[in-house]
């Protein structure tokens, strides 16, 4: 069998598709590869988010088959199921396989690589995504090699329709993982790590499948009672599924990670209505009122644009003076990007480029400054942190990166008494800091 390796790129779902992969495939004999010069099958796992994601995937292909003539390429995931021929004539790709035939790979791979390369140049297996039920997933390092918190995939597909967003039309609907074989998952994790990541590309509606009307409490009441797991955080959910017991349930328990992350998009109602969000910006505040009321040293985290179609100054203004407003403590500003197959691409009032960065710079100075005043009101006091395997690195479960002053055993959640900041955190006490 041959040696392979995955490159997956975008979010942390893919990520667990892609742990999935290669599982699957080393249940099937493949060995896996230290790096793409030495294997002879190459998968890249794909994001399609933004243009910037869609060159990234461009660039590692030809810097694959430069570095490696004979290797065998195959594109999955997000990019695949949307521009599949675009990528078959790139070369050295081999195959290029959708989401919707993702799961088939590993037969894909064992039925033809034994075949002639000419017989499967550019061989394209993409089929209708919104016909597909199959769930994969597999447990995923967080961090790439870290070896802590892993990242566990629970639900996949998305039924929203924002017009910016091309995630629908390439995932699928919303479907997710049972709950049975999610506790099984978070017990057999629980005896080798601390922490685990719930992830989804729409975490909130876990369990809102026809038919099956569960709510994702219900699911995180299940593995409080069933498994050991110390400390549970969760991924990115829409504001509208950050419910009054969902918060409730959180503050309650101090095995759920002091971390809320909602997307906000804009702090503008007209924008949000060209976006086709669910919310308007007096919703969203509630929900982030509510989660500091409740969890006073939460982290609370939100995905930003800037630069949406027709997005006037005084829209950007009123999105900037929302978010200076509100106690957010870090932020993901993105600058929009035309996808093709979204209404918004179809727009003719876009913002110039030049416009949307210096709006994406605004916002992210804006953010670095209200970051930098979470972490210095937590000097003095005592977060609780789970250890990397990185020697000296931890997490809070604030999602504060946190330098111990000496090195411990990674997988370990334990208390630690702030002394400074950081550079891009803070210190424990008695640990000389890199001062930001």
């Amino acid at each position: 069998m041959p040696r392979f390796l995955i490159q997956n790129f975008g979010c942390r779902a893919s990520q667990a598709d892609g742990a999935a992969l290669e599982s699957q495939l080393a249940l099937r004999g493949f060995a896996g590869a230290p790096d793409a010069a030495g294997a002879e099958l190459v998968i890249l796992n794909t994001c399609t988010v933004t243009a910037a994601a869609d060159e990234d995937v461009r660039k590692a292909v030809r810097q694959v088959h430069r570095q490696n003539p004979e290797a065998r390429i195959l594109i999955t995931g997000c990019y695949a199921q949307r521009a599949p021929e675009e990528l078959a004539a790139l070369p050295g790709v081999r195959w290029v396989v959708g989401n919707s035939h993702k799961t088939a790979i590993p037969d894909l791979i064992g039925d033809s690589f034994t075949r002639p390369e000419t017989d499967y140049h550019g061989e394209i297996h993409v089929g209708d995504i919104y016909a597909r039920q199959d769930f994969l997933a597999a447990p995923v390092d967080d961090a790439g090699g870290d070896r802590s918190r892993p990242n566990l995939k629970v639900q996949d597909g998305c039924g929203n329709r924002c017009s910016f967003c091309i995630i629908p039309s390439v995932r699928g609907r919303s479907r997710s993982a049972s709950p049975d074989d999610v506790v099984a998952q978070v017990t057999n994790l629980a005896a080798r790590y601390p922490e685990v990541v719930l992830s989804g590309i729409n975490l909130g509606r876990w369990g809102r499948e026809q038919g099956v009307n569960l709510r994702l409490t219900v699911l995180l009441r299940r593995l409080l009672d069933e498994t050991e797991i110390q400390r549970i955080r969760l991924s990115s959910i829409e504001p509208m599924d950050w419910s009054d017991d969902l918060f409730e349930l959180m503050a309650e328990s101090p095995r759920f990670a002091r971390h809320v992350h909602a997307p906000l998009q804009s702090g503008s109602d007209s924008v949000l209505r060209r976006m086709r969000r669910k919310y308007r910006v007096r919703h969203y505040e509630d929900r982030l009122r509510l989660a500091r009321r409740l969890m006073p040293d939460a982290a609370i985290g939100a995905d930003v644009m800037t630069g949406f179609p027709g997005e006037t100054d005084a829209e950007f203004e009123e999105s900037r003076a929302f978010i200076e407003a509100l106690p957010f403590t870090y932020l993901h500003v993105f600058t929009y990007s035309e996808r093709p197959g979204t209404e918004a691409f179809a727009a003719t009032d876009h913002v110039p480029i030049r416009t949307r960065r210096d709006r994406t710079a605004i916002l992210r100075a804006l953010a670095a400054q209200k970051n930098l005043a979470f972490r210095q009101s937590m000097v003095g006091r005592t977060l609780s942190v789970v250890t990397l395997s990185k020697p000296g690195a931890s997490l809070s479960s604030n999602y504060i990166p946190v330098q111990l002053a000496t090195p411990r055993a990674p997988n370990v959640i334990l208390p630690v008494v702030v002394g400074s900041v950081a550079d891009s955190g803070v210190s424990e006490r008695g640990c000389f800091p890199l001062l930001a």
